[in-house]
């Protein structure tokens, strides 16, 4: 794609130099040719969301705020701006690991995590996601994500000082930290709300209220609820407003009303505010629900696209060095949407969750059958080379069973009994399972049941650990990385879910804190185990058996250049219903990834490797040849996995 530098009018110039009048001529020059480089798809962006305002002016107030940003930016963060813009697929190599936390169950407090920065380095990590710790509202906070003051940190957790200084040692250690932002909501006690519920209409508009049920109703007939068993509904009535607000999750998070230009112009500072203190990756949380249309789910409109174009670009003329991730857990479909198709391409989030790659692999250790996953992943539409997946075994929030009907019948399978399966198994209801997941968020109308649950409580590995079974702990231990495994070698940045790197196990204590009583996913957020950390060094241990398994698979990752995420995976047909190929096709050579989620050996054609140019077949993990037996085949163990590529002779 060629980029010519574009036109820009004279309002939106003048408004960059006015904001920029102080700074030195080579910041101006530099943001100047920035404005002309992203002003398209500012414009553009702008243009379809507000069609009935003057674009220019808009522009040229966003543009103001990103100039203001440029002129506050620390000396050592401009430096960064120019490293990414040199290497702008920085976060798309192959040393990127994830690592993601509540910042308080991790370390206690933010001076806490920078203790830990030795702790994560030793893991490999390069990315350190921390779960929201801006100041929500008191008590039940939707663990955090209803937000009450954008700009200040929970005091229990340190000031913004303290988050700066974070920033700086993680950046020095080699980690980009990573913060969320709540675009689709605040809490009701929100500066903002509050001066709404006070009267304030210039507030008011910043939320969507209605003075009877009758757009409510009309909404809800094709609205999904997201939370039905604690939060039913989407719009709560409000006393002081004298209105119903809409409230997609809960009753005391006001979905704000981003058809409001005001409402662009704040988070746009709030975006920018973050980066200045050294935030590198926004999380652009909930984005699929900020644009409401009657009739439809109010999901994945083709505004939220246009104002993530807008949102980016304005970013990219203040910070190039920070990029954006979608929170879009959506069909595959809608998915990648968020990381660019059609017009967009390549011009909104920069990653995105692979939720879809998650979900089958449960489904896979949970039937000991790749023929859904590899139907389904091979149907995943291609994303830009630009862009990066975000793959990973577990997050912070629950698993809900995102299977096609289409992709499940296209199998033999019907998709309602699966995920009904699915559902008992990892419950532990369905015979034979061992796994220890909770149920989440039952839907008696639907039957759908979501799950809740610590990696090593689904995978059986608890269970074995206290059952005594040496054969169940292995197969548990091997399942476990078996799923870190493909989360690593898929491409993109596998993030780690903290303990999951200890096999630690659900929290049992879960409920004990006042306001996770009525939220079981805090079982699979437990406070990371110190004295089991201490164990992980020791190769007897489970914790240091899984830890170091989980350490060199990364360390292993970081040295192939074929995992770099412009490189797409491509699931092949299968060959065995047991093992799920995923190739990867480089410059370099070819790389096959190779799972088997059985627990019998189970075989891969030796032919096929040299059909795919694969003539001296080594695997990476172990640094062995892969050995092809008499039988033309290569034989993998219960729950193995291969990392497979040429290597010539000599290059070992």
């Amino acid at each position: 794609m060629i980029v010519l530098m574009a036109e820009v009018p004279a309002l939106v110039l003048s408004a960059m130099h006015e904001a920029l009048a102080d700074s030195d001529a080579a910041t101006r020059e530099l943001a100047d040719a920035r404005l002309r480089r992203w002003w398209p798809d500012v414009r553009d962006g702008l243009a379809a969301v507000y069609p009935t305002h003057d674009v220019d002016e808009i522009g040229a107030r966003m543009v103001a705020i990103a100039a203001r940003a440029v002129a506050q930016r620390p000396a050592e963060l401009r430096r960064l701006d120019l490293e990414r813009t040199l290497r702008p697929d920085w976060f798309q190599s192959s040393t990127m690991l994830g690592y993601a936390c509540y910042a308080e169950r991790l370390a206690g407090d933010l001076v806490g995590v920078r203790e830990a920065v030795p702790y994560l380095r030793e893991l490999g990590v390069t990315y350190l996601h921390l779960m929201p710790l801006m100041r929500p509202r008191p008590g039940d906070s939707d663990g955090g994500y209803a937000i009450a003051d954008y700009r200040t940190v929970r005091p229990d957790l340190g000031s913004v000082d303290d988050l700066r200084a974070l920033a700086d040692e993680l950046r020095a250690n080699g980690i980009s930290l990573v913060l969320d932002l709540v675009l689709n909501h605040v809490a009701r006690e929100h500066e903002w709300a509050a001066a709404a519920r006070a009267g304030d209409p210039h507030y008011r508009d910043y939320f969507r209220l209605f003075a009877d049920r009758t757009l409510p109703d009309a909404y809800d007939q094709t609205v999904p609820e997201v939370f039905p068993d604690f939060a039913p509904g989407n719009f709560t009535w409000d006393d002081d407003l004298s209105a119903w607000v809409w409230t997609t999750f809960n009753s005391f998070q006001w979905d704000t009303n981003w058809e409001n230009p005001d409402v662009f112009a704040e988070y746009l500072d709030i975006v920018l505010f973050m980066a200045n203190l050294g935030v590198e990756v926004v999380r652009l949380d909930a984005i699929a629900f900020i644009w409401k249309r009657l009739g439809t789910t109010c999901q994945n409109q083709p505004e939220v696209h246009w104002i993530t174009q807008a949102l980016r670009a304005l970013a990219r003329i203040a910070c190039p060095a920070v990029v954006f991730k979608a929170e879009a857990i959506v069909g595959p479909n809608d998915l990648v949407h968020y990381l660019g198709q059609g017009r967009h391409h390549g011009k909104v989030s920069d990653l995105a969750y692979h939720n879809s790659l998650m979900v089958q692999t449960w489904s896979m250790l949970a039937s000991a059958d790749a023929r859904l996953a590899a139907h389904a992943l091979q149907a995943v539409l291609p994303v830009p080379s630009t862009t990066a997946w975000i793959t990973y075994v577990r997050c912070h929030d629950d698993i809900g069973w995102a299977i096609d009907d289409a992709d499940a019948a296209a199998v033999g399978l019907n998709g309602f009994w699966h995920r009904t399966f699915l559902s008992d198994y990892y419950s532990g209801q369905f015979p034979g399972s061992t796994a220890r997941g909770l149920v989440f968020q039952e839907n008696l109308d639907t039957r759908d049941r979501r799950i809740s649950g610590a990696a090593a409580s689904l995978t059986g590995l608890d269970a074995a650990r206290e059952g005594g079974d040496d054969r169940a702990l292995e197969h548990g231990i091997a399942r476990t990385l078996l799923a870190h495994a493909l989360a690593m070698g898929w491409g993109g940045v596998p993030v780690i879910w903290s303990g999951d790197e200890l096999a630690m196990p659900n929290d049992p204590d879960w409920a004990e804190e006042p306001g996770h009583e009525s939220d079981n996913r805090w079982a699979h957020r437990p406070r990371l185990d110190w004295h089991l950390a201490q164990r992980r060094h020791d190769p007897a241990s489970v914790e240091g058996r899984v830890f170091q398994g989980v350490a060199h698979l990364g360390r292993v990752r970081a040295g192939l250049a074929h995992l770099h995420a412009s490189v797409p995976a491509r699931v092949l047909d299968l060959s065995d219903p047991g093992v799920l190929p995923v190739l990867r096709e480089h410059p370099l050579g070819s790389m096959l990834g190779l799972y088997n989620v059985t627990a019998q050996y189970r075989p891969f054609p030796g032919y096929r490797l040299s059909g795919l140019g694969i003539n001296r077949a080594v695997d990476m993990i172990s640094e062995t040849a892969v050995a092809v037996s008499g039988d033309g085949n290569v034989w993998l163990p219960p729950y193995a996995f291969r990392w497979i590529v040429d290597v010539a002779p000599g290059a070992q």
